[in-house]
């Protein structure tokens, strides 16, 4: 009877506590300001750097007002129509029924023994192969390899962990199948961006636990390294994230409290657990990582934690900055200049890795 009682009284006390942060919540987006999102400076500047403001700020507008699965399908559909007009040169190939869900993305001088894993962005919520074509037909180019983009599953339908553990099974997979069947790799490459840049660090780190055979490298694109659960309305860039300010301005508003258990019940997973976060686990022993972030994005402070922390371990990890740059601007080439840098920066780098290796 002790125990039921206590374990009643704990509920009621958590009850209690979600009343009043919903309440505090309450007032606070009452008495809330507006959006004061700044864009930086460069962005500013020419058609191409507005026209890239207007399609981010067209993602918030496209969901604005919904909830739920309203919302989320919302942002689903937006992001994928991102990719509608663009003029691919590679091939799109479904695996078959007994593959990984996802696509390869194949340019013509693409050698089927050197592939890539892409893990798409998208809060884990939205994003699929197709919303991010731009970048996978790009890699492809680049580096002569068959991309494999992965359809990993999405909450809330789905767990947290269900999209980890495709990713996992699309990595093994990858190592035995090209896009022709079954065949070795022979150069293998690890890339993500923001959402998708988290689980592709979390999976290097999975694949050394394991003793599966590494890729020789990993790309992240401003990852998430680490869940912002405190101190939101505080973080640096929040005013200069186009992307990501305005909806951290709103989860601002929540007390920790509420937030913390809403990402846990949301997720099933502690935020600070380093499959959520791999800036909290070990980053020893992982392959040639390079990451991009941009100096105006609120991702930019931990990705720098991430590299150091990994860099004292003994990894190898670079990173480069790029200057008033939205979050993820690789999306936008070739309409952004500075995306194109920043692929023919990935092409040097894994060059580097390629040569070093041989």
């Amino acid at each position: 009877m002790l125990g039921i009682a206590w374990f009643a009284m704990m509920w009621f006390g958590l009850l209690m506590v979600a009343l009043i942060a919903a309440a505090v919540y309450l007032w606070r987006r009452h008495h809330g300001g507006g959006n004061d999102t700044e864009v930086p400076g460069r962005l500013q500047q020419g058609e191409a750097r507005q026209q890239v403001v207007e399609m981010v700020k067209g993602m918030h507008t496209a969901a604005e007002g919904l909830h739920g699965r309203a919302r989320v399908k919302a942002l689903r559909n937006y992001m994928d129509s991102m990719s509608d007009g663009l003029e691919l040169a590679s091939e799109i190939r479904f695996p078959g029924s007994s593959s990984p869900k996802g696509e390869w993305v194949i340019a013509p001088e693409a050698q089927p023994g050197r592939r890539i894993l892409y893990i798409h962005g998208g809060s884990w919520v939205a994003g699929s192969p197709k919303s991010h074509r731009a970048i996978t037909d790009r890699l492809s180019r680049l580096t002569h390899a068959c991309v494999f983009a992965v359809d990993y599953r999405l909450m809330p339908e789905n767990r947290y962990l269900d999209g980890i553990i495709d990713c996992r099974q699309a990595y093994r997979w990858i190592l035995d199948n090209g896009p022709d069947g079954g065949a070795p790799a022979d150069f293998v490459v690890v890339a993500g961006d923001s959402a998708g840049g988290s689980h592709a660090l979390g999976l290097i780190a999975w694949i050394r636990d394991q003793g599966l055979q590494p890729p020789n490298a990993t790309v992240a694109l401003s990852p998430s390294t680490e869940l912002m659960l405190t101190s939101l309305s505080k973080r640096a860039n929040i005013k200069t994230d186009v992307m990501l300010g305005p909806t951290v301005r709103k989860l601002a508003r929540i007390p920790t409290p509420l937030l913390w258990w809403a990402t846990v019940l949301g997720m099933r997973v502690l935020p600070t657990n380093p499959i959520a976060s791999p800036l909290r686990g070990k980053l020893n022993d992982l392959p040639p990582t390079l990451i991009h972030v941009s100096e105006s994005e609120m991702l930019l402070e931990n990705a720098l934690r991430y590299a150091e922390k990994a860099r004292a371990a003994g990894s190898l990890v670079e990173v480069q900055t790029w200057p008033d740059m939205v979050h993820v601007w690789h999306l936008f080439t070739p309409l952004l200049p500075e995306a194109e840098e920043a692929f023919e920066h990935i092409g040097e780098f894994l060059s580097r890795v390629e040569a070093g290796s041989n």
